[in-house]
């Protein structure tokens, strides 16, 4: 998914109060128009005003549930990418993914769509046209995974996994998107230590989930009522929580749904603007020239062409007339 703002900085604006000092923290959304003015609204809460990542995991969107029976729904034109990996999952619709690496797979509930960027991939996202019947709900996540310095000028690959391990109690169903929990290992490739799993409870099921206590850990809330280790969350908010604890606890009222993600504090400080994940200015401003070339034309391909979009790349928008400067994970 692309960041589609006109004018995307560093500044995020929505936070919210520590729920206990200095550990844990409620994260609220912002509301951003996906693929332009007129686009489908989602629900950005990280990076936030001042908690900017969760163990390697610095971009979260959510959205939906959204009504396209007779809208156009997600249409995300080809976009660039550099020093990240894509993480897309779906609790209803589908979206069709396309790449430069020649990729085209719909993407529907319970599978995960995972695209490596390295120093540069570009692709798009859309609700499939309506010759093919595109479901009239969408609603899901899209998540993005900051590469370490080791890894962030690889190749760029792309992963589709239609199966993927879950524990099923009398309480909850969890599935391991990311990473390890409970004993169970995603076969998605990660480059940090990290873990993704969505929490799916029934009316009045509660989830006492063991973690990894170097872990730091968020729930984002996606559907029903829930609460957080006893803290309420509205649609799109997460609830951060910090390094040192060996259970998460979420109950429901009613049936609800969650994704709980966490990793080890990435230690690495970041430049993050539009959609390219870097160290420098300088980084940002040749990936951005990179790209424009590409657009126009130019042969000496960093990104790649993605076929069968009905439509034209992304411009990228104008840099700001500042330098933008390497940020770390927090500014607590």
């Amino acid at each position: 998914m692309s960041n589609t703002e006109d004018a995307p900085g560093e500044r995020t604006v929505c936070y919210g109060p520590l729920v206990s000092p200095a550990e844990d923290e409620l994260l609220w959304p912002r509301q951003v128009p996906l693929g332009g003015p007129r686009g489908m609204l989602v629900r950005r809460v990280l990076p936030n005003r001042y908690r900017r990542m969760v163990g390697p995991w610095c971009f979260v969107d959510s959205y939906g549930p959204a009504d396209i029976a007779d809208a156009p729904g997600m249409q995300v034109p080809p976009h660039p990418h550099t020093g990240l990996q894509t993480v897309s999952w779906l609790l209803d619709g589908e979206v069709l993914h396309r790449d430069s690496l020649g990729s085209d797979q719909l993407i529907r509930p319970g599978e995960l769509n995972l695209m490596t960027a390295g120093n540069g991939i570009a692709h798009s996202e859309e609700s499939p046209a309506p010759a093919r019947r595109h479901r009239s709900v969408l609603h899901g996540i899209q998540l993005w995974v900051a590469l370490p310095a080791a890894d962030r000028h690889g190749a760029a690959g792309f992963e589709h996994h239609a199966e993927l391990p879950t524990l099923s109690t009398a309480d909850a169903n969890v599935t391991v998107i990311m990473g390890e929990l409970a004993g169970l290992a995603s076969p998605a490739t990660a480059y940090s230590p990290l873990v993704a799993a969505e929490v799916a409870l029934p009316d009045g099921g509660e989830l006492r989930q063991p973690v990894d206590a170097e872990f730091e850990h968020a729930v984002l809330k996606l559907s029903g009522r829930l609460r957080v280790d006893g803290n309420k969350l509205a649609d799109g908010s997460m609830l951060y929580l910090a390094p040192g604890r060996t259970e998460v606890r979420i109950d429901s009222n009613g049936p609800g749904r969650a994704l709980l993600l966490g990793g080890r504090p990435f230690t690495e400080k970041l430049v993050m603007w539009w959609n390219f994940v870097g160290r420098s200015h300088e980084e940002i401003v040749q990936a951005r020239v990179d790209w424009e070339h590409e657009r126009a034309g130019a042969t000496d391909s960093r990104f790649g062409v993605v076929h069968g979009y009905a439509g034209a790349a992304l411009p990228a928008p104008e840099l700001p007339q500042v330098t933008l400067r390497p940020r770390g994970r927090s500014t607590h």
